[in-house]
């Protein structure tokens, strides 16, 4: 087989982005804002697992909608995104993909069903996850395989863990990569993993999106001090274009260090801290430079870096800037 490597350029590549949030957090106006930004002045494509609640937005977008009902099996997430990419739209927005992993017929429906079926038997446990999470991974290449952008819309709950402190058992938000402040999006584990950025909308402050995970030639495209508007979206097909255009400049308006946002960074910074320095690095490699600039300045971050290795158990930790 002949293999043949040409120079790289970022041409017409293909984003998905992931929006989780509990009631009221902004997610669905969030993702109709950005994919608008993103579509300009061509309709985007809506798939709407919640009862049709996307059309009470029909006023305010330009968009084209179809409706998904139970069973909320993979292949039917992968039919419904594979038809919206084959008519051209240029972005699409599905909403809820939770729904796929714990609605009516999704995974946890079907692996209750396989385990039924293969009699109920604690040995045949394992062997009942096969056929849904074939289906999840099947449908997760279909995703990847897509021209247009993606959004996908999670619904997210809070979770706790213990810990001991102090010889003491506490209950406190759990940690993760895929989560923040406790809240994870509602989905099969490794999903997250597949997207390009992700975000935590919170409803005391609806739309305003917190960094799940968001490299840093993508953190110039969303502000994270208000919320997310159509400006994040043109930024990001533009970006998504590549090839003849320049990245978009960063925006010192859309910096951290803004009023209202400062506290929860160095909030957030502290709570990583206890979690080591792994937690640590995934959530300072989010912020801006100037961001960082500021907290090394002060002092905060060198303190924050000694308590992640304390809580590694080891000085010699590998360092959360490195």
């Amino acid at each position: 087989m002949s293999v043949t490597f040409r120079p790289a350029v970022r041409e017409h590549v293909g984003l998905i982005v992931g929006l989780a949030g509990g009631t009221g957090s902004g997610k669905t106006w969030s993702a109709m804002t950005l994919a608008k930004g993103v579509s300009g002045e061509k309709p985007f494509a809506v798939i709407d697992t919640e009862s049709r609640r996307a059309l009470h937005y029909a006023s305010d977008f330009r968009f084209d909608h179809a409706e998904l009902r139970a069973p909320f099996r993979p292949d039917a997430y992968a039919d419904a995104i594979t038809a919206a990419d084959a008519a051209g739209y240029p972005i699409i927005v599905v909403d809820s993909m939770s729904l796929e992993w714990s609605g009516d017929g999704g995974i946890l429906d079907w692996q209750e069903e396989e385990f039924e079926r293969l009699g109920g038997r604690e040995a045949t446990k394992l062997l009942s996850w096969s056929k849904p999470k074939q289906a999840h991974k099947k449908m997760v290449t279909k995703l990847l395989q897509v021209r247009a952008h993606l959004i996908l819309c999670f619904r997210a709950e809070p979770h706790v863990e213990m810990v001991k402190e102090d010889g003491k058992t506490k209950i406190v938000p759990k940690t993760g990569l895929t989560g923040l402040h406790g809240w994870f999006p509602i989905t099969e584990k490794s999903l997250p993993f597949e997207l390009t950025a992700s975000f935590l909308l919170m409803a005391d402050r609806p739309g305003v999106p917190l960094p799940i995970k968001l490299q840093n030639q993508h953190k110039a495209l969303f502000p994270l001090d208000k919320p997310i508007d159509e400006t994040s979206g043109t930024r990001l097909a533009a970006w998504a274009r590549g090839s003849g255009e320049s990245d978009p400049p960063a925006d010192p308006s859309l910096s951290r260090e803004s009023a209202g946002a400062e506290d929860d960074v160095l909030a957030t910074l502290r709570e990583k801290s206890l979690l080591g320095v792994k937690e640590l690095r995934f959530y300072w490699e989010s912020l801006g430079e100037s961001v960082q600039s500021k907290y090394r300045r002060n002092g905060e971050f060198e303190k924050c870096r000694d308590a992640a290795r304390k809580a590694d158990g080891s000085r010699h930790s590998e360092p959360a800037d490195h």
